[in-house]
């Protein structure tokens, strides 16, 4: 924290449920705990899939994505309470939408000071072809942006 001059007073921590996230929430918890910032997890879901059909196609399709989606905001339930145990003060929020974006919508919605994030470093061949989240939210955001490097 030496580098931010104005401790936040929240904190959006975007997490993929990946192997990263026992790392970012590390680094969430020592940030908390030195800024005394509400913590906002946020995962952001795949959108809708693009595919013919999915709108009028198998209610099945529908619902196992639906299942999924509860999976995942249940999990990310189960960090916030995990924080709120140890004093941090914590909400989760599950959205769909384009990761980037939505990550820097919810900060600007939420008006955070800090967003803390993994970087999975696949390198730049994969950032190339395929992109890189944690590029866009440091390039983009209107805010400081503390990456956790993690190697999956």
């Amino acid at each position: 924290l030496d580098g931010i001059t104005a401790l936040p007073q929240v904190t959006l921590v975007p997490l993929d449920l990946s192997s990263a996230t026992d790392r970012v929430l590390a680094a969430t918890r020592a940030v908390a705990r030195d800024s005394k910032a509400e913590v906002w997890l946020l995962h952001v879901g795949e959108p809708n899939p693009d595919f013919v059909g999915y709108e009028t196609g198998s209610e099945a399709v529908r619902d196992v994505i639906a299942q999924e989606y509860r999976g995942e905001h249940r999990k990310l339930q189960e960090y916030a309470d995990a924080l709120r145990a140890e004093g941090i003060e914590a909400t989760a929020l599950t959205i769909r939408g384009p990761t980037a974006a939505t990550i820097l919508n919810e900060a600007g919605r939420l008006g955070v000071g800090l967003i803390v994030m993994a970087t999975h470093g696949r390198g730049a061949m994969f950032d190339l072809l395929v992109g890189s989240v944690s590029h866009a939210v440091l390039r983009d955001s209107r805010v400081p942006v503390l990456l956790v490097p993690v190697r999956n």
